[in-house]
């Protein structure tokens, strides 16, 4: 009989390591070491449906007039969002929520000053439309850049009726940061954000602790924490609306200054 039990204690050891053998690699075998606890990676941003708005321009042919605005991003061409840009209506830009995302836009009526075959555009939110006359809520409006008006309309309409819909942000590079205050208080700028574009939260973990902090929407895309991060490296976790999270590990050295900016990974 004690043979008989030894035998047994022996096979179910044998399995439970078998068990460990099986499940440990597919736990940690991942990429960069990411797990799946749920099973189901998130699905990339897709475009929503259309819907009508209206469209007008502000700024000069230069793109003069649309740097600066209410997400915070003082220059647009250096953060690589060019001439493509729109201040959104109240109803869209619900309160800096939306700064970053990106849209695709078509005039919708060719007698009232739509260019003849004209092709829709892609733009991303970078600032608001003050409040009065098509900008008021709940209006839906986009009160694009000048050049990027015109490419669907013509300069003397004015104002034309478009389709619109979400899509996702294509862009160039990385996700880029940039912390300005002191030692004690530090204000995060991000920019350049692909898949849905639009961040809605934003932690940050020293080297020092390895603990997740979390910071909060100041205005627009500049997110504050109060924690002292000096001479720390710096990794960055962000979530975007459609709950996708991106973290770019170590991505300020310790040796990182105020007014510096660094590129991270960006969503795809």
């Amino acid at each position: 009989m004690k043979s008989m039990a030894a035998t047994s204690r022996a096979l179910i050891t044998s399995a439970s390591l078998l068990i460990l053998v099986l499940v440990l690699p597919n736990a940690q075998g991942l990429p960069n070491g990411k797990r799946i606890l749920s099973g189901k990676r998130m699905p990339r941003f897709s475009p929503g449906p259309w819907k009508p708005a209206r469209a007008t321009f502000y700024g000069g042919a230069d793109g003069s007039g649309t740097k600066g605005g209410a997400c915070g991003y003082e220059d647009p061409f250096a953060l690589g969002y060019g001439l493509q840009t729109t201040a959104l209506s109240t109803a869209l830009f619900k309160n800096a929520e939306t700064c970053g995302a990106c849209y695709e836009i078509k005039c919708a009526n060719v007698t009232e000053g739509c260019n003849p075959g004209q092709q829709s555009i892609f733009v991303t939110a970078t600032n608001v439309c003050p409040s009065g006359g098509w900008c008021s809520s709940p209006q839906e409006h986009f009160d694009l850049s000048q050049p990027a008006f015109l490419q669907i309309a013509e300069y003397k309409a004015g104002v034309v009726h478009v389709q619109y819909r979400r899509v996702p942000c294509k862009k160039q590079g990385g996700v880029k940061y940039s912390i300005t205050g002191n030692p004690n208080y530090n204000l995060v700028s991000i920019a350049n954000v692909g898949g849905a574009g639009d961040v809605t939260k934003v932690e940050v973990k020293g080297s020092d602790d390895q603990a997740w902090k979390p910071l909060w929407r100041n205005w627009g895309q500049k997110w504050q924490i109060n924690d002292k991060l000096v001479g720390q490296m710096l990794t960055f976790r962000i979530t975007t609306s459609d709950g996708r999270t991106l973290i770019s590990r170590n991505l300020f050295p310790r040796e990182w200054q105020f007014g510096q900016t660094y590129e991270g990974k960006n969503f795809r």
